[in-house]
């Protein structure tokens, strides 16, 4: 069961990953002097997307782009303590909103969507009502996202308080996880019958195989626009302009659809 202390546990990890990171010494052989070096923070849930622009930026710019993935809330507090990285990309645009008003981030493109979605396994074999009172019934085991470290946790929160049911779903709730990826395993490893995910997790090719989507009305669930800012302190700030411009292209955009982040109609 999540707790206060896994909490602070998982944040000073996150951030002496960011520290190692930075200073090259997670087990990375020493860059070439002569390339230079982009630092981005991504949302777990977008970084095999980002990876694929990324390997192309390396290439078109002869740079090394270094991605740190973790949940967009622990990103988030990384960055303000370590004032340090070019490109941050969360999982939904509260994030970023409060990255512009705290001046974290000065320029901002578009580059997909996210959606929250009900996952079950593949074939709903416990014939699972595709509603949100699902979440109240005891005979199903269910996991959620914490609203602190993730943005998945904190859509969730959203969704569930709007329906009146956050507390007793929490309650309920088998075990709680960080991130999305936590989510998808408690599916992916029959830890769990229904969860709140990302719509592009179940997308994904290895995972497509495994579990099915009920969507949400979006007036419950609405599509959230993904956005990628430039970090305000960017040391490599015209390459990372040139990541922003691919990942922002229709190239770009049909990258991140491929992976599930485009329009879901």
């Amino acid at each position: 069961m999540y707790c206060k202390q896994s909490q602070n546990i998982s944040n000073l990890f996150v951030f002496m990953l960011i520290f190692f990171s930075l200073n090259g010494c997670i087990n990375q052989e020493p860059p070439e002097p002569s390339k230079k070096e982009v630092l981005i923070y991504c949302g777990i849930t977008m970084a095999k997307p980002v990876r694929k622009i990324a390997d192309r930026i390396e290439q078109q710019e002869n740079c090394i782009v270094k991605i740190i993935k973790n949940g967009s809330g622990n990103l988030y507090r990384g960055i303000k303590i370590n004032q340090k990285g070019d490109l941050y990309l969360p999982g939904s645009e509260p994030y970023m909103e409060t990255c512009l008003q705290e001046k974290l981030v000065t320029e901002t493109v578009h580059v997909g969507f996210n959606r929250a979605v009900l996952l079950v396994a593949k074939g709903n074999p416990l014939n699972i009502p595709g509603n949100l009172n699902s979440f109240l019934n005891h005979d199903y085991r269910t996991a959620l996202g914490v609203p602190d470290s993730g943005s998945i946790g904190k859509e969730t929160k959203k969704i569930l308080a709007q329906a009146g049911i956050y507390d007793q779903a929490i309650i309920q709730a088998r075990y709680l996880t960080t991130d999305s990826k936590g989510l998808t395993n408690a599916i992916t490893d029959n830890k769990a019958d229904l969860i709140i995910n990302w719509r592009a997790t179940a997308m994904w090719s290895n995972n497509r195989k495994l579990m099915d989507i009920f969507l949400l009305d979006e007036a419950i669930a609405p599509p959230h626009k993904l956005t990628l800012g430039l970090l305000s302190f960017s040391s490599q700030p015209e390459i990372a302009r040139r990541f922003m411009e691919l990942a922002s292209s229709p190239e770009g955009l049909k990258i991140f659809a491929d992976y599930g982040f485009g329009e879901c109609k």
